[in-house]
């Protein structure tokens, strides 16, 4: 049995069932004995779907698939099917072959068009994906899909993952209460770039589709773009959001509806980097005073990233020497006589050179903290920017040294 993250939460949330979506699971055995593999999820005619997707140049054909379809008409319905322990990517002609087969099979069994299933794939990259196993469990998974069964479609996606990872809001429009319910996967081969691991999304708020793409985008930009993991970037990562307007409340540039979606999706992009393979630690990285938000970006992830920071932080060493690395090589206009950096509350080092009344056992004593907050100060500009990462321990080489064994 795994072990559960040690930052992990104590409980999977209770997520209320969004009126127009309905979940079923199945043990279709892609890989895993004994286990539920695949997820599917029926969403309501009329339904706005949006989504952000890896920008990887070996994405998977189920990315390149969706991607094609976002913004077609969803006036019959959409689906969305997952499947994990096989990433169907880097698998040529046979991966498109395969995500046709799903999406005819799914769209035969819930009178949908193709153009409106949607599906993703995660695990072993580079082999042909056994799609029969699951094209034999659909028309079962129609016949026993269910309002109330989120929280086992977060169970059947997760491939490394400890935990299950889910978020809920709800805010009250016109005297009339929407609610936003979420679910993620992902642990390891995580570093954002436009989207990242698998997050789907689901609310009864009414908006059109144009723009739930424009908020999803800019809000994945503030969430699960800004971790983490260990700087690789998945072939198959996607966000995925549908709007099913049942609750018959209009969340169009609305503030308080935007501001509940990106709770939701920070809150899985953070259960994400907490559950990153084998972590110890939970890292915010802020970075302020940049020349530009690109520059303040580049500074965070570069001292997000770095094995050497990752490693002194799993040791719980205050090696800031690290982080003055970090900063040097991260590209972004930087001077070295203007830069400060803190522990947490703890001034560490400015102008250059360590902070007078800094001592290694405040230090120290700061680094045996689950949570922690690494801060720099550029003193250039006025970007800034935070970024959440964890620390790389023994355990994240034991899991990917024995991943495919």
């Amino acid at each position: 049995m795994i072990k559960k993250s040690p930052l992990a939460p104590n409980f999977f949330p209770e997520l209320p069932v969004i009126v127009g979506v309905e979940f079923a699971t199945a043990a279709a055995g892609v890989k895993y004995i004994d286990r539920e593999d695949v997820m599917l999820a029926s969403i309501s005619p009329g339904s706005t779907i949006a989504g952000v997707f890896t920008r990887s140049t070996t994405r998977a054909a189920c990315v390149l698939d969706c991607q094609s379809k976002i913004g077609g008409d969803m006036s019959q319905g959409a689906a969305i099917l997952v499947n994990s322990g096989n990433a169907n990517a880097f698998t040529g002609v046979a991966g498109q072959e395969s995500v046709d087969r799903i999406c005819t099979a799914v769209a035969a069994s819930l009178s949908l068009p193709t153009s409106a299933v949607f599906t993703s794939s995660t695990g072993v990259i580079g082999e042909t994906l056994p799609d029969h196993k699951i094209t034999k469990c659909v028309d079962s998974l129609t016949k026993s899909m269910r309002g109330d069964a989120i929280a086992n479609a977060a169970k059947a996606i997760i491939t490394t993952d400890t935990f299950e990872k889910g978020s809920t809001a709800s805010i009250v429009v016109s005297g009339k209460t929407v609610h936003i319910s979420g679910i993620a996967k992902g642990s390891g081969m995580i570093a954002p770039d436009m989207a990242t691991m698998l997050a789907y999304i689901f609310t009864d708020a009414k908006i059109l589709q144009p723009e739930l793409q424009a908020l999803l985008t800019d809000l994945n930009n503030k969430s699960f773009n800004c971790i983490t993991v260990d700087s690789d970037t998945s072939t198959s990562d996607a966000v995925i959001c549908a709007a099913t307007g049942t609750s018959g409340v209009d969340v169009t540039r609305n503030e308080v509806f935007a501001k509940a979606l990106k709770h939701v999706m920070l809150d899985l992009a953070h259960q994400v980097v907490k559950d990153g393979e084998g972590a110890t630690k939970f890292v915010a990285v802020e970075v302020t005073g940049a020349a530009s938000d690109e520059d303040a970006r580049k500074v965070a992830m570069s001292i997000a990233n770095s094995p050497l920071v990752k490693t002194a932080i799993a040791g719980e060493d205050p090696n800031w020497g690290r982080i003055v690395m970090a900063v040097g090589k991260s590209g972004a206009q930087a001077d070295r006589d203007r830069l400060s950096i803190w522990l947490g509350p703890h001034l560490v080092a400015e102008n250059g050179w360590v902070a007078k009344g800094y001592t290694e056992k405040t230090g120290t004593t700061y680094m045996k903290k689950r949570n922690l907050v690494i801060r720099v100060g550029l003193s250039i500009g006025s970007a800034t920017t935070t970024v959440w990462t964890c620390d790389l321990t023994h355990k994240y080489i034991e899991i990917n040294a024995d991943y495919r064994s």
